[in-house]
């Protein structure tokens, strides 16, 4: 086995045992077919008001402009589907955000992660990523074999559904890149036809200002009126999308106790939302994702829904 198989086999290993669902390896080379589409979107205005897309247009297409001698995206999905969700009747909020922060949670897994590739294989230069950097996630995973990117534009594993997270390592270290995988949402338009405000636009194509996810985190001006009715009682963030896929059913709860809900979040009615206070809130959300809408944010969702 050369250096190059022993050491993509090792790392692949270790990311095993930290608990990742699967691990991928992609050259890190420029991403030309992304190129076209990003540029696309962007001109739709698909990117709603999260302006920070237009920015570091380079830097998102090459990660060797992240890396300076970047030779690897290790791409890995870690997995966040839950034992329980919300009972039905009540304000909702998108699973990933149940428990404690991913950045946290999934970046103490990546560093453990360059720690051992350091420690067992040598000086080895990079980075890890967990949605904080101009980083083009979907487009590395795909591009590694974890999945497809479905007509939802989530990126779907046949094996395990689309509940996970995407995490990066970019480093100089040459391994043995993985293959794409092909497409397999055939002629389903389940989450297109499923979508409460049709931000799915098109088969692959979604409209972000459009999408519940959108208006109810990245947001800080008022929702328009546009979507009274059409909220579907989410207040942080929809699943909708994910729910109906077919691959779903593979999806299996994960095993983080760190994601682990707080039980007062699945036993509060509409009234007790409405009424919450600033105090419930910091207490409720400690660590949370839910903390970048902040109190404010989040009491504006609900309002809109009452609407």
């Amino acid at each position: 086995m050369s250096s190059t198989s022993l050491n993509t086999s090792l790392i692949k290993q270790e990311a095993k045992r930290l608990g990742f669902l699967s691990c991928g390896v992609s050259r890190a080379d420029f991403l030309e077919a992304e190129a076209t589409r990003l540029e696309q979107w962007l001109k739709s205005g698909f990117h709603g008001s999260m302006g920070y897309m237009e920015r570091h247009f380079d830097k998102r297409l090459d990660p060797r402009k992240l890396v300076p001698g970047a030779k690897s995206v290790v791409s890995l999905l870690y997995n966040y589907f839950p034992e329980e969700t919300q009972p039905q009747g009540s304000y909702k909020i998108s699973k990933y955000a149940y428990g404690e922060d991913y950045h946290y949670v999934v970046k103490d897994k990546l560093k453990a992660l360059m720690n051992y590739i350091t420690e067992e294989i040598g000086a080895v230069e990079g980075r890890v990523f967990v949605d904080s950097a101009p980083v083009l996630e979907k487009a590395w995973a795909a591009k590694s074999g974890l999945g497809w990117l479905g007509k939802n534009t989530n990126l779907i594993s046949k094996q395990v559904g689309s509940f996970f997270f995407l995490a990066e390592l970019i480093i100089d270290l040459p391994l043995e890149a993985d293959g794409p995988v092909t497409d397999h949402c055939g002629q389903c338009t389940a989450c297109i036809d499923a979508c409460p405000t049709q931000a799915i636009v098109a088969p692959y194509v979604v409209d972000g200002s459009k999408c519940i996810s959108h208006l109810t985190i990245e947001l800080k001006d008022a929702i328009p009126t546009d979507f009274s009715g059409q909220m579907d009682d989410w207040m942080f963030g929809c699943d909708v999308c994910q729910d109906v896929c077919p691959w779903n059913r593979f999806s299996k709860p994960h095993q983080e106790e760190r994601f682990k809900p707080k039980p007062e979040l699945f036993q509060k009615d509409k009234a007790q939302w409405r009424e919450m206070t600033q105090e419930v809130f910091d207490v409720l959300f400690d660590k949370s994702p839910v903390q970048r809408t902040r109190y404010t944010g989040l009491m504006r969702n609900i309002k809109f829904l009452e609407e």
